[in-house]
């Protein structure tokens, strides 16, 4: 069963405006590169989001992108 734990953060340092971002997919291919590129269209700063996502026998195919982006989507709006 695979488990991959995606993580994107962006933040600010607020003394020299510098922007600090970066992402691990985990083994996920390019998830975490379409976590950060949606931090940057909200735009969310001063974050860290975790995904976590795990195999539950049926293959999503690219939709598993689709999925694990409104998670993270859902979780910033509601804060």
């Amino acid at each position: 069963s695979a488990t991959h734990n995606i993580l994107v953060y962006r933040f600010v340092d607020e003394t020299t405006g510098s922007l600090y971002q970066d992402f691990d997919d985990d083994g996920e291919a390019a998830a975490g590169k379409r976590l950060l590129h949606l931090l940057k269209m909200l735009p969310a700063e001063n974050v860290a989001v975790v995904v976590s996502r795990w195999f539950g026998g049926i293959h999503l195919g690219p939709d598993r992108f689709k999925h694990i982006n409104n998670a993270a989507r859902e979780a910033f709006l509601k804060r």
